[in-house]
C-alpha cells in the first residue's frame, strides 16, 4: 500500500465538523420554536390562546361575551378547547422543524 496516507483522522475530523454543524442548526432551530407564535382559538375566536412553539402559553384574550359568571363552565371548556389547539399546532410545527434532527432537542421526546 504505498502511498496510502489514510487512517482514521480525518474521516474523525470531518464527522466532528458535520456534528458540530448539526449541533449549531439545532440551537438555531430550538431558539426559532421559543420565538415561532402559535395562536389556538375556539369558540369562533371569542377565546384565543398564545403560545410558542414548544407550547409556553405567553397569554389569553377572553370576549366578554363568554365571561357569564352563571356558566362557568363553559368558559372552561372554551379555554381548554383552545389549548389544546395550540398544543396541536405547535406539535405541528415542532415536529416539521425537528425533523432533520431525528426528533433530538429540548422536549425530550415528549411530542
Amino acid at each position: 500500500m504505498a502511498g496510502y496516507k489514510g487512517g482514521m483522522g480525518g474521516n474523525m475530523q470531518n464527522l466532528m465538523k458535520q456534528a458540530q454543524k448539526m449541533q449549531e442548526q439545532l440551537q438555531e432551530t430550538e431558539k426559532l420554536l421559543d420565538e415561532w407564535e402559535i395562536v389556538g382559538t375556539s369558540g369562533g375566536e371569542a377565546v384565543v390562546v398564545y403560545m410558542n412553539a414548544k407550547k409556553k402559553i405567553d397569554g389569553i384574550e377572553l370576549d366578554p361575551k363568554v365571561v357569564d359568571p352563571e356558566d362557568v363552565e363553559m368558559l372552561e371548556d372554551l379555554i381548554m378547547a383552545a389549548i389544546n389547539d395550540g398544543y396541536k399546532k405547535a406539535d405541528e410545527v415542532y415536529q416539521a422543524k425537528m425533523a432533520p434532527f431525528g426528533g433530538m432537542g429540548g422536549m425530550g421526546g415528549l411530542l
